[in-house]
C-alpha cells in the first residue's frame, strides 16, 4: 500500500524517497527546533498562512439608495394624509397634521382659550369650554385638508379656512352669572293677553334688564382665536340686555290673535255654520311666551265644549224648493229657496285637530258633513171671484187655500168678467174717479184695467156690492192676496 505525506519543502531540497516507495524523512523547516538541535539563526521561517477570503463588492451606495428610496416613499405616503403647512382653520393652525388630529386640534383649542373679565369681572377666568364655544371641527379639517393637501406644494401657506365659532347661550350666560351675578338682572318680555272690556287681545310692555352680552363676547372670542391668540380680556360689568320678546314682537302677535278671532268657528263649505265669540275664543287660547319666542296654544278640553255638540247646531233637514206656476208650467215665482239637509260627521277628534290648528294660526276648520238633497215642489195657484156669491176664493193645486166675502161692483160701476192675469201691485195709493177721492187705499193686486183687489177701510158691509169696480175686501185680506199672488197669477171673474 502506497502513502502520500503531505510536506513542506524548501528551496534546493533532495528528494528523500526512491521509487521503490520506502519512507522517508520528514525534513523540519528550517529554523524550526527540535529535540536535538537549535532553531537555526539567519533563515527565513516558515509559517502557516490563513487563506484570504475572496474580496467582497462594495454596496454602500445601494444601501444609501435604498434609505433615501424608503424615506421618499414615506414622505409621498404622508402627503397624502396630511393637511399643508401653514394651513389655518378659524386662526388655529392644522399643518402638518392629519384631518383627524386637526379636528382635535381645534377643539382643544377652543376648549382651552381662556377670557378674563375685567371691572366687575374681578379677573375672573373662564374657558371656551365653560362658555359652550364649539365650531364643527371635523368637518373643517376635512375642508382645510380637501382645499390644501401637502402634496399640493401650490397650497403650502394658502388662505385661511374660515369657521363660524359659536356659544352655547345657555350655557354662557349660566357660567358668566355665576362669576358676576350683579351684573345680571332678567329683563321682562312683552306679552300678548285677552282685554275682556274690549273683548279683543292686547300687548303688555317689555322691560329691559342687564347682563353681559354674550353676543358681543362670542365675537370677541372669534377675533381672538382669528389672531391665533388663546387668551382675550372682556368686561365683566352690567350692560342693558333687552328683553327677549320685544314691544313690536308683542303688537304683531296681538293683531294676529285679533284676525283670528274674525275667521274662528266650524265652517260648512265657505259658510261659518258655527261662530265662535271672542269671549269664548278667549277660553280656548293662550299667548305663551316660549324662551324668547311667541306661541299660540290651544286647550283641546276647552274646544271639546263646543265640538262635542256640533250635530245639534249643524244637522238640519233638507228643505223643499217651491216655485209657483201658472196653468202652462211657467215658473212665476220662487216661493221657496230650495236647502240641502246636512249631517255631520264623526266629531271624536275634532277637538284636537282643531287645537292644533288654532296653535298654527288657523281658525277656520272645516267640517265633514253628507249631504242631503233636496226636492222641488211647483204650486200652480189661481183666484176665482164669483160675483154672484160675492166670494173670492183661492186655489193652490186645486184644493182651496182661503175663501172670503168681497165687495165688486154696483151694476152701474159693475166689475168686468172674463179671465185675466195679475200684472202689479201698489202697496199704497189715492183712488180717484169722476165723482170720488178716496185717499191711502192699501194692498192693490191689479189683474185688468183700472181694476184691483184691495182693502176697503172706509166699510164692513162685504157680500154686497159697494165699489166703483174693483174688489173690496178687509185690509188685512187684500195684504194676504197682494203676497200670496204674483205678477201672472191667473183671475176668473164671472157670475
Amino acid at each position: 500500500m502506497k502513502f502520500v505525506t503531505d510536506v513542506i519543502s524548501v528551496p534546493g531540497a533532495a528528494q528523500a524517497h526512491g521509487d521503490d516507495g520506502a519512507a522517508t524523512a520528514v525534513i523540519a523547516p528550517t529554523g524550526a527546533p527540535t529535540d536535538s538541535m537549535p532553531p537555526t539563526t539567519g533563515e527565513q521561517p516558515l509559517a502557516w498562512a490563513p487563506i484570504e477570503p475572496a474580496p467582497k463588492k462594495r454596496r454602500l451606495g445601494l444601501w444609501i439608495g435604498l434609505g433615501l428610496g424608503v424615506l421618499a416613499i414615506g414622505a409621498g405616503a404622508a402627503s397624502m394624509v396630511l393637511i399643508a403647512p401653514g394651513t389655518t382653520v378659524a386662526g388655529i393652525p392644522v399643518g402638518w397634521m392629519t384631518p383627524g388630529a386637526a379636528a382635535d386640534a381645534i377643539d382643544a383649542h377652543l376648549a382651552e382659550t381662556e377670557v378674563t373679565l375685567t371691572g366687575d369681572g374681578e379677573g375672573t377666568v373662564l374657558t371656551g369650554a365653560d362658555l359652550g364655544a364649539s365650531v364643527d371641527a371635523t368637518a373643517l379639517a376635512d375642508k382645510a385638508f380637501a382645499a390644501a393637501p401637502m402634496w399640493n406644494l401650490g397650497a403650502w401657506m394658502g388662505e385661511p379656512v374660515p369657521a363660524e365659532i359659536t356659544f352655547d347661550a345657555e350655557k354662557a350666560t349660566s357660567a358668566l352669572r355665576a362669576a358676576v351675578p350683579t351684573s345680571f338682572e332678567d329683563p321682562i318680555d312683552a306679552g300678548v293677553v285677552f282685554d275682556a272690556a274690549t273683548a279683543a287681545y292686547v300687548s303688555t310692555p317689555a322691560e329691559a334688564g342687564t347682563g353681559i352680552d354674550v353676543s358681543e363676547l362670542n365675537a370677541a372670542f372669534v377675533d381672538a382665536v382669528a389672531g391665533g391668540g388663546k387668551t382675550l380680556e372682556f368686561p365683566g360689568g352690567p350692560a342693558e340686555a333687552p328683553a327677549a320678546v320685544s314691544d313690536d314682537d308683542a303688537a304683531a302677535m296681538a293683531a294676529k290673535m285679533n284676525t283670528l278671532l274674525t275667521t274662528i268657528g266650524f265652517y260648512v263649505g265657505g259658510e261659518r255654520t258655527v261662530p265662535i265669540d271672542a269671549a269664548t275664543a278667549a277660553t280656548w287660547l293662550t299667548v305663551v311666551d316660549d324662551g324668547g319666542q311667541l306661541r299660540i296654544d290651544a286647550d283641546a278640553q276647552a274646544i271639546s265644549a263646543t265640538s262635542d255638540y256640533l250635530a245639534l247646531v249643524v244637522d238640519r233637514a233638507p228643505v223643499s224648493a217651491t216655485s209657483i206656476v201658472d196653468s202652462g208650467g211657467n215658473v212665476l215665482r220662487e216661493e221657496q229657496a230650495g236647502v240641502t239637509g246636512r249631517a255631520v260627521g264623526d266629531t271624536s277628534d275634532v277637538a284636537e285637530q282643531f287645537a292644533q290648528q288654532l296653535a298654527a294660526g288657523d281658525g277656520v276648520f272645516a267640517l265633514s258633513v253628507t249631504e242631503v238633497p233636496f226636492e222641488t215642489v211647483t204650486l200652480f195657484r189661481r183666484i176665482d171671484v164669483n160675483l154672484s156669491t160675492q166670494q173670492t176664493t183661492l186655489y193652490e193645486n186645486g184644493a182651496v187655500v182661503q175663501s172670503w166675502a168681497i165687495s165688486s161692483g154696483l151694476d152701474a160701476t159693475p166689475t168686468p168678467t172674463g179671465n185675466f192675469t195679475v200684472f202689479a201691485h201698489t202697496e199704497i195709493q189715492d183712488m180717484i174717479g169722476e165723482d170720488y177721492v178716496t185717499k191711502d187705499v192699501q194692498w192693490n193686486t191689479w189683474f185688468a184695467r183700472d181694476i184691483a183687489f184691495h182693502g176697503a177701510y172706509w166699510h164692513n158691509n162685504f157680500g154686497n156690492q159697494m165699489s166703483h169696480g174693483c174688489v173690496n175686501m178687509p185690509v188685512s185680506v187684500a195684504k194676504y192676496v197682494f203676497d200670496w199672488a204674483p205678477v201672472g197669477l191667473e183671475v176668473s171673474v164671472h157670475h
